[in-house]
């Protein structure tokens, strides 16, 4: 359970919480002042997976599924209820100095920039606090500053940043000790799509680079799709889903949306014959097809003269977890 080669291994792994529930009322507010109602309430439940070293993982599930309390956990930052973790051959819990020089946990919501000082003195404290030698330190921001063009902006009071400059300055603060293992938990959250694309980058470059196992958490499934191979969905606390995110969405969705675009409103009579019509306007429609069909629906479609354009794409990862989370919700059948 705690050996070297996994990056990081949960088995059985449950966390409670213990809840104080006030109900509404002059009178009952007063009386839990004196005499308090508590019930548990299982933030986590028998989860069990093991990640690979330099694995890129996505961790998937809808808001209150578990996905920062088990974060926090393998970070040593909570204390389990039940099960055993491992994270490159330690136990989170105990905090070990060494342990933790190889983690970082990065939380698009916090911040560890001080407000009104520029990164650099976080990026020069961060150094003192994880020891690390001067000639390294310099390696590391110039590597750090080649991948995400920090430049001047180091500077500058952390207050005077655009977000997208912040969480620049946020990743570099957290990867200046060079760690083995990258928890991220929403690391995009509220930036525009072009600071996306460049932390999406640079994620998967420092993970080429230096083989970090990565754990993300995200709720904008673009950069699951771009970052994340293998994802690992829990739902309620519980595992839904372990594996390879190409055959999660071929197993929840088997089909392929065609997307067409055509010189006239297109004949939606004729596109039903062919598949399931989801969209049909003056010139464009989707068709969803099976894809044991979609050689053959396509070789039809083509045939028609007044068709300018033609896609195929996979449904949208959003529609598959919602539909995986219902079939979940509804138990099996």
């Amino acid at each position: 359970m705690t050996s070297e080669r996994h990056g990081i291994a949960v088995a059985g792994l449950h966390k409670d919480y213990r809840v104080h529930r006030r109900k509404s009322g002059l009178w009952k507010t007063l009386r839990s002042v004196f005499r308090r109602d508590y019930e548990t309430v299982a933030a986590v439940r028998d989860l069990s997976f093991t990640i690979e070293p330099g694995e890129r993982v996505g961790f998937l599930g809808p808001n209150g599924a578990g996905k920062t309390t088990t974060l926090k956990i393998l970070a040593g930052l909570l204390h389990p209820t039940a099960g055993r973790v491992a994270v490159a051959g330690h136990e989170p819990r105990l905090r070990e100095h060494r342990f933790l020089k190889r983690i970082t946990l990065v939380m698009g919501q916090k911040q560890q920039l001080l407000w009104d000082l520029p990164p650099g003195d976080t990026f020069s404290q961060n150094r003192a606090i994880y020891d690390i030698p001067r000639a390294s330190f310099d390696a590391t921001m110039k590597e750090l500053d080649d991948l995400l063009g920090i430049g001047s902006i180091a500077e500058k009071p952390t207050r005077q940043l655009s977000l997208g400059e912040r969480m620049k300055c946020e990743l570099a603060a957290a990867l200046l000790h060079r760690p083995d293992v990258l928890f991220l938990d929403e690391p995009t959250i509220g930036l525009d799509v072009s600071m996306q694309l460049a932390v999406r980058d640079f994620i998967r470059s420092y993970n080429e680079r230096t083989g970090a196992t990565t754990l993300l958490t995200s709720h904008y499934m673009d950069d699951v799709a771009a970052l994340c191979p293998r994802v690992i969905v829990i739902d309620k606390g519980r595992l839904c889903y372990d594996g390879a995110l190409a055959s999660l969405v071929q197993q929840i969705r088997p089909d392929k949306s065609i997307v067409l675009r055509y010189t006239h409103r297109p004949d939606r009579a004729a596109l039903e014959r062919i598949g399931t019509v989801t969209e049909c306007d003056d010139a464009k429609a989707v068709v969803r097809v099976a894809r044991p069909e979609l050689r053959e629906a396509v070789a039809h479609l083509l045939l028609d003269p007044d068709l300018s354009d033609l896609t195929i794409e996979d449904p949208p990862l959003e529609e598959v977890l919602r539909e995986l989370f219902a079939r979940s919700a509804a138990g099996p059948t």
